[in-house]
């Protein structure tokens, strides 16, 4: 009795030992000193999910598990800054970030990879491109995207004027959470008649963007709102799906993802009709197969 009780103990031990070594969890760390949290599921081809401001790779949640069962490796991870990773003072231009992950990318030997960033996670898409001439990615995927350029100038007339970054900023500076509560009811087109999440819900994506740092926040709105990636474009060579919103009060589609379709060659554009930024819950059924039916031609 006594050694069937230990050999039942030591079996328990074994397999709660062989768990806690399959965490896929892990922290990669760059050249620059900065651990970036990564998750790392499945087996297949590997697609790289990059997330938006000012949230963590948690938005995935629905696209993560989806893809795993269709037979894809999913690597999920969070911009230096945001979520778990490492929270440095400097680092937070395009540059920088798309360093950060070709160091994910040489890291886990990725080849054949899909890269699929959303809203400021199309910039490093495209900086990824341009910088590195796309090693190890054949196909990318922009999801309402702020590429090509946001801001206004005179060859940009459209764009957002430079007093209404200064103005989140400020919003920012003054109260981040307050400021995370009312962009997220724009971000997922919430008025008095639509209402595609739970509170709940609405209150658990604040929750994300409470943990990215301050000082982040603002440098990655500086980012996303100044760079202009007319001109990289065209590094791009591998087949890109492009999907926005036509809703979008965030990144709107006429100044975005439109002007991105005309200058990627080698695109697909489907616009989703009446969907605001955040589509990746409100229209995650659609985007899933989109992106499914996208990974398998």
């Amino acid at each position: 009795m006594e050694n069937c009780l230990s050999n039942t103990s030591e079996s328990l031990r074994d397999s709660y030992f062989d768990i806690q070594h399959q965490n896929t969890d892990k922290y990669i760390e760059t050249d620059r000193n900065v651990k970036l949290y990564v998750k790392d599921y499945g087996k297949g081809k590997p697609v790289i999910l990059i997330h938006g401001w000012p949230l963590s790779n948690e938005m995935w949640e629905y696209q993560i598990a989806f893809l795993v069962e269709n037979g894809y490796r999913v690597i999920a991870y969070d911009r230096r800054g945001f979520g778990k990773s490492s929270k440095p003072w400097d680092g937070y231009d395009y540059d920088t970030l798309a360093e950060d992950l070709k160091d994910i990318i040489d890291q886990l030997h990725l080849e054949d990879a899909t890269l699929v960033g959303f809203s400021m996670g199309g910039g490093e898409v495209v900086r990824y491109f341009s910088r590195h001439g796309g090693k190890g990615v054949s196909k990318a995927v922009l999801i309402s995207s702020v590429v090509p350029f946001l801001l206004k100038t005179s060859d940009n007339p459209d764009g957002h004027p430079k007093e209404k970054s200064e103005t989140t900023a400020n919003a920012i500076k003054e109260d981040r959470i307050a400021f995370a509560d009312n962009f997220g009811k724009t971000f997922f087109g919430i008025n008095i008649i639509n209402k595609p999440l739970s509170t709940p819900l609405l209150e658990y994506y604040r929750m994300l963007c409470s943990f990215a740092s301050p000082r982040a926040t603002l440098k990655c709105a500086e980012s996303f709102s100044f760079t202009d990636f007319r001109d990289e474009l065209d590094f791009i060579k591998v087949p890109t799906l492009i999907i926005h919103g036509d809703d979008d009060k965030i990144v709107p589609i006429d100044l975005t993802s439109k002007k991105a379709a005309e200058g990627i060659r080698n695109s697909t554009f489907i616009v989703y009709e009446g969907a605001p930024h955040g589509l990746f819950y409100t229209e995650k059924d659609k985007l899933n197969n989109d992106l499914l039916n996208f990974l398998n031609s």
